[in-house]
Parts: C-alpha cells; sequence; structure tokens
C-alpha cells in the first residue's frame, strides 16, 4: 500500500529527479507530449501547481483558490533559467511539509467530484505526486534522460487514473458521442506481478476493482507503460486487445480530467 507519507516524499523525490532531468537543457526546448510548451513552461507549471496545492493545505480553503498561475505560459516567465530547478525543488519541499503538517485527513477543496473522492489533503499528497511524476516523463523525452519508477507507485497513478474515471464526467451521455456504458463491456488492465485490474462498464456507472476477469477490450505491458499509455505518453511494451473503439471512447472521456 502506497501511503500518505510516500506520496509526501515522492513529491520531493519526483521533483528534484525532473529537476536533474533539465540541468543544462535549453528551456526553450519544445516539448512534445505538452503540444506549445517548452521545457521552462513545463517547469513553471509543475511549479506553480506546488504552489497552488500548498496554498489550498495551508489556508485550509473550502471553496476554489485562484489557479491562474498554472497555465498562464507568462506566469513566473521573470525567473533566471538556470535558477528554475533550485526554485522548484523549494517549491515541492514547501508543499510536502504542509501536507505533513497538516495530515492526511484534513478536509480541503478539491477540484475532484466531491461524492467519490475524499475532499482531503490526501487527496493532494496523491495527486502532486503524480502530476509531478507524469511531467518528470515529459522532461525525460525531451532531454533524454532514463525514466524509471517504482512499481507500487505506478500502480498506485494508475488506480488514482481508474478512481477518477468512474466521476459522472467520464461517463455521462453525451449529445454526438457513443454511450460507453453498456451490457457486458468491461476493460482490463494486466500489468503482471505489478498489478492487474478490471473496469467495469456495464451497469449504471463504471465500476473498477483488483484482479483479472472477462474484457471486451485489453492492455498489457509493464505498470510504468501502462501509466504513460494511459496519460498518452509513448508507452514502450504496451499492447492492446479486443475492442479498439470501445478503448479509444473510454480513454477520450477520462482524459477530461487531466485538465483539472
Amino acid at each position: 500500500m502506497v501511503t500518505f507519507d510516500d506520496h509526501c516524499n515522492a513529491i520531493v523525490a519526483q521533483t528534484g529527479l525532473l529537476a536533474r532531468h533539465a540541468e543544462g537543457t535549453d528551456p526553450a526546448a519544445p516539448v512534445p507530449t505538452c503540444p506549445g510548451w517548452d521545457l521552462g513552461r513545463l517547469l513553471r507549471h509543475v511549479g506553480a501547481d506546488h504552489r497552488w496545492a500548498e496554498e489550498i493545505v495551508r489556508t485550509r480553503a473550502t471553496r476554489p483558490t485562484d489557479d491562474d498561475s498554472v497555465d498562464d505560459p507568462a506566469a513566473y516567465a521573470d525567473l533566471d533559467p538556470s535558477a528554475l530547478g533550485g526554485w522548484l525543488v523549494e517549491g515541492a519541499t514547501r508543499l510536502a511539509g504542509t501536507l505533513r503538517a497538516a495530515g492526511p485527513d484534513t478536509p480541503v477543496w478539491t477540484p475532484a467530484d466531491e461524492h467519490l473522492i475524499e475532499q482531503s489533503t490526501g487527496f493532494w499528497a496523491r495527486r502532486m505526486a503524480y502530476e509531478t511524476l507524469l511531467h518528470r516523463a515529459d522532461a525525460a523525452l525531451v532531454t533524454g534522460a532514463e525514466f524509471v519508477v517504482d512499481e507500487r507507485l505506478a500502480a498506485d497513478a494508475v488506480e488514482e487514473w481508474l478512481q477518477f474515471s468512474t466521476v459522472p464526467e467520464a461517463y455521462e451521455p453525451l449529445p454526438g458521442v457513443p454511450d460507453l456504458l453498456a451490457p457486458g463491456r468491461a476493460l482490463r488492465f494486466d500489468a503482471g506481478s505489478a498489478g492487474e485490474w478490471l473496469l467495469d462498464l456495464g451497469g449504471e456507472r463504471p465500476r473498477w476493482r483488483r484482479g483479472g476477469g472477462e474484457a471486451t477490450a485489453s492492455v498489457h505491458g509493464p505498470v510504468t507503460g501502462l501509466l504513460l499509455f494511459l496519460y498518452a505518453r509513448p508507452a514502450p511494451g504496451v499492447s492492446t486487445r479486443g475492442d479498439s473503439e470501445l478503448l479509444d471512447l473510454w480513454l477520450k472521456r477520462t482524459r477530461f480530467w487531466l485538465e483539472l
């Protein structure tokens, strides 16, 4: 089991790796997995995300907090590129410290569905750990750095994705869009010894569980590759079988939350 402390540790560790990946690389280098972004903007985005989450936790926010700096390309643009690494690590360290001081169960606002996902500091520890991890993958792709992830973390990040896939925005009927839910539909995700998951799409809403079973479509590969596949990143070693149209529809519906 990946704990709250593990998530806090991962925020700092993944940020340190991200900073090292980017060290010595031109901040104007394009990031192919984030169209329109360069490496400098990617780093500023992650640092802004950490500072936004830290403010939410520190102030015990109960309603949305201004997040303009997270996606504004001009935010923090005046930072010296040579100082970005230290600025990133400083923000991550402060966020992890604020989370630890609050503990995992302190109620705070989150952008997630309050009926299905707990509105607590634990959400922010987990979300920021994997937000940082995936953007480290983006930076590694730019710089050619090796991208290796602890299998426990990668499996937990897959489960976070599956949890988000059960919220209404991911499956409710939309005009002009094929229905996702129908009797007999299921998706299987097989990462071998690192984990296996079945997502049932045959009921009134999606439900996921650990373990295998009959599936309409399946995805197989190493758990880190599986995670990258879910996030629409290059995913070495991953293969799919079965109903590709259903799988593609599910991916398109679930990726709405990447904008949260």
